[in-house]
């Protein structure tokens, strides 16, 4: 913990590095000075909180630019200077810095999900521009949660949540490891707080013992390979807090399943070392079958290259073993900014284009997706640590999220090889189009170079990685677009069905160039294609469009009905058909498909040319439709249920539930217990092994049917039973 600047300029000063103090120092005073009187919710000074972060960031062997840059990281947004001040005092890289993690402290947790998409696409176009911008955020966060007690508690559920989803992945992709760690530990420790607690305790309860077996295990590989290896460094380590709960919590094994929470590094000069080293030690110990991954010749997605085996000593305690150089050493700890601290001087800048090929990537696979949710719940994807290695028959390496199935893997190789694949084999196996790989298969697409031969609409379902996702609406977009227009349209119009959302043609289509400018299309046909292809998805904007319909549209037409219904009563006769008609006798009465309204439901008449009253329940969509037409409006009449009604009257309800065997005979017997007069019964298969199912039946009036829904329910796999929208 740094309280002043003096502590702050001893820590500097510790590193033996060619930091320009004279700027540091000029930093501090236009910070210190712009902060005035700010204090932290904790009642310090606000300077302190700069301070801190810039001590992390010099614990990180960054560059004088990126301490400056974390003394003033705050200014702009929290006091009266400018960004054009920085600029003309400490030069443009250190302002470009102060505006890309300014601009990052606006990224919500809980917010609009269009804004957090666009916040996210922020962040990792200033990672792209300056990745020491993240690298400061990264340090302003770890200090922010290291004093999150002051918050209050949802506050600090919401920091912490979203540390665990972007920032602590983000550490991760970056390399380094310590930062990643304790963004972890921290965020556990408000996210769950109890287990955070029987971790810590699980752990405290044999340190002496533990401390004093990996003291042992580090003696003993010392006295045997200290000789041949001068260079060498031997010591023991603890799994982190978090690591130990995601196998305890999350997987389900006990404490003492877990072997790698005693570790013993190792680190040596070359890589033919690290090989011969990983021989000594099986002779030393025993090694666990499987246990042995070699990210050496495999190095993970951050550019991690280690050695990593799991032994057991005579007293049958398992222990991992990492094996490593001076280099990939540094890698590991301090990623990529390693670059600085250890490669070209405290100016240098290293080149980076492999460390930041990713984020590019991540840039690139985004750049065609229209919908919010499926933008951050991606990047939180890709960002996901668990990854597998998979070998093309040529033998290159192919990383791949954990979870991915043939599908990405061919997309991962060319666009055009996933678009041409038609199956593929695992280890010379054909294999299913949704097999997953595993670390270490071989896997070869099988293609064609058939004419209009293109990918699936189903493999949307099965692909995990958001650049095969991409790349097969890419091809839809392209190759299908009449067929994507037309399918846009109709699930469009069947949504607009199932929510009662009815407007004459003109106003529709004036409604809909609206919905087509908010989902950021050029017009109603291109909306029409974006969803058709999966670019947008209907049933998630749905609820916004229906706010929206109502709040423009509907409200006029709630006025013109409570109006009409509330006339005073003129002479009322009964009809035959159990329904009292204002002002009609004996005139014939219908009742309308489009709603098929029961006893029970409020109606409303509509006189007809030649065809007597059709009688609709009043949120009927015709009617909502009707009601916007004033030359229709004395056409309608107040109408309801007599106290007797004897007629039975037709229903149809969908029902939507697990695939299984026997259900419709489940369904049909529940039925007839019900003594319920099935008319028709139709049955079709659903994705994910879903079933839709619609049954048209007699009833008496709404409270029978409310019963009969209610025992439907009842049944084994049945998701829901509804009234059915025609």
């Amino acid at each position: 913990m740094t309280n002043t600047f003096e502590e702050l300029k001893s820590y500097i000063e510790q590193q033996g590095r060619g930091y320009d103090l004279k700027m540091i120092t000029e930093a501090y005073r236009v910070a210190e000075q712009a902060h005035g009187e700010q204090k932290r919710a904790s009642g310090e000074p606000y300077i302190v909180h700069p301070l801190n972060v810039a001590q992390i960031v010099v614990s990180l062997g960054m560059d004088s630019e990126s301490v400056e840059a974390a003394l003033l990281h705050d200014v702009v947004e929290d006091t009266e200077l400018s960004l054009e001040d920085i600029r003309r005092r400490f030069g443009r890289p250190v302002s470009v810095m102060v505006d890309g993690v300014t601009k990052l402290r606006k990224i919500p947790f809980s917010s609009r999900e269009e804004q957090q998409a666009e916040n996210v696409r922020k962040m990792l176009l200033a990672m792209a521009k300056d990745v020491r911008v993240i690298i400061i955020k990264l340090a302003d966060r770890l200090h922010n949660l290291r004093t999150l007690d002051y918050k209050k508690e949802q506050s600090r559920r919401d920091k912490a949540l979203e540390t665990m989803e972007v920032y602590a992945p983000i550490a991760n992709r970056l390399g380094i490891t310590q930062i990643k760690e304790e963004l972890e530990d921290l965020a556990l420790k408000f996210l769950d707080p109890v287990g955070y607690a029987e971790i810590e305790r699980m752990l405290d309860f044999n340190r002496e013992a533990r401390e004093a077996f990996l003291q042992k295990v580090v003696e003993k590989l010392q006295a045997r390979l200290a000789a041949g290896h001068p260079h060498i460094q031997i010591y023991g380590r603890v799994k982190s807090l978090y690591g130990i709960y995601r196998k305890v919590y999350m997987q389900g094994r006990s404490f003492e399943e877990i072997y790698d929470i005693y570790a013993v590094r190792t680190v040596v000069d070359t890589v033919e070392e690290c090989y011969n080293i990983l021989g000594i030690i099986h002779d030393i110990f025993t090694p666990l079958p499987g246990r042995f991954k070699d990210y050496i010749s495999t190095p993970k997605q951050n550019l991690y290259q280690s050695l990593h085996t799991t032994v057991i000593d005579k007293e049958g305690i398992p222990f991992e073993v990492q094996i490593r150089t001076w280099d990939m050493h540094y890698t590991a700890e301090y990623g990529i900014a390693a670059h600085w601290k250890y490669k070209e001087g405290i100016q240098g800048h290293d080149k980076l284009e492999e460390r930041l090929s990713w984020i590019r990537q991540l840039l690139e696979n985004q750049k065609d997706s229209e919908e919010a949710r499926e933008i951050v719940s991606s990047i939180k994807t890709d960002l996901a640590p668990e990854e597998v290695f998979v070998f093309t028959p040529k033998g290159d390496v192919i990383s791949l999220p954990s979870g991915s199935t043939v599908i990405d893997f061919a997309y991962a190789i060319h666009s055009a090889v996933g678009n041409r694949m038609t199956g593929a084999k695992v280890d010379g196996r054909i294999v299913s189009l949704d097999t997953p790989v595993q670390t270490g298969n071989i896997v070869e697409i099988l293609t064609t170079n058939a004419p209009g031969h293109g990918p699936s609409r189903d493999w949307l379902s099965i692909v995990r990685t958001t650049q095969a996702r991409n790349k097969i609406r890419q091809w839809f977009k392209k190759e299908r677009k009449e067929e994507n227009t037309a399918q846009g349209k109709a699930e469009i119009e069947k949504e607009f069905r199932r929510n009662y959302i009815t407007l004459p043609e003109e106003q529709m289509q004036e409604f809909l160039a609206h919905i087509a400018q908010r989902q950021r299309c050029r017009s109603v046909e291109e909306l029409y294609a974006a969803i058709g292809y999966g670019g947008i998805s209907i049933s998630r904007i749905m609820p916004r469009i229906k706010e929206e319909y109502n709040r423009t549209y509907r409200a006029g037409e709630e006025q013109r009905l409570e109006a009409l219904m509330s006339l005073k009563p003129k002479k009322e006769r009964k009809v035959t058909s159990g329904v009292i008609v204002e002002e009609l006798d004996g005139c014939l009465v219908k009742y309308a498909r489009c709603c098929n309204p029961l006893p029970g439901d409020e109606i409303i008449g509509f006189i007809t040319r030649g065809y007597g009253v059709s009688i609709h329940k009043t949120d009927c969509v015709n009617v909502r439709n009707a009601m916007s037409d004033p030359n229709q409006a004395e056409r309608w009449v107040k109408a309801r249920w007599a106290s007797v009604v004897k007629e039975r009257f037709k229903t149809t309800i969908d029902i939507y539930a697990d695939d299984r065997e026997s259900l419709l005979a489940d369904i049909s017997i529940a039925l007839a217990n019900m003594h319920i007069q099935i008319h028709a019964l139709n049955a079709k298969e659903l994705k994910d092994h879903h079933t839709g199912i619609q049954i048209t039946f007699e009833t008496a009036d709404l409270e029978q049917l409310n019963l009969v829904l209610s025992g439907l329910r009842q049944i084994a796999g049945v998701l829901s039973v509804q009234r059915a929208v025609q």
